[in-house]
């Protein structure tokens, strides 16, 4: 099973998701990566689940329309949105809150 770390506000956590997993939908169910990550409507239209890939980018689908529209050149930066992710392997994700959150 997939393994991942997530790290937020200076804090790790770690935990094995079955492949095929999406974070947004086990967060919303209560589930690890929850209650740590951040997400709004789960669609790609408000951008609060942005994460940073820090490994594993390269077992991760292609970035759809929706991340490309939302997230534009950040996308070069290694920045996903975890809404729109399909964990099928090993990933380490990093999540800050904006200034003044």
């Amino acid at each position: 099973m997939p393994t991942v770390i997530f790290h937020k506000n200076g804090s790790a956590y770690e935990g094995e998701v079955r492949p095929n997993t999406n974070l947004v939908v086990r967060a919303g169910i209560k589930q690890f990566p929850f209650p740590h990550l951040s997400y709004g409507c789960g669609m790609g239209k408000c951008a609060k689940c942005t994460c940073k890939v820090l490994a594993g980018a390269e077992n991760l689908g292609t970035p759809n329309w929706k991340e490309k529209k939302q997230l534009g050149d950040k996308l070069d930066q290694g920045y996903r949105l975890a809404c729109q992710l399909w964990i099928q392997h090993d990933v380490e994700l990093v999540q800050e809150d904006p200034p003044g959150a």
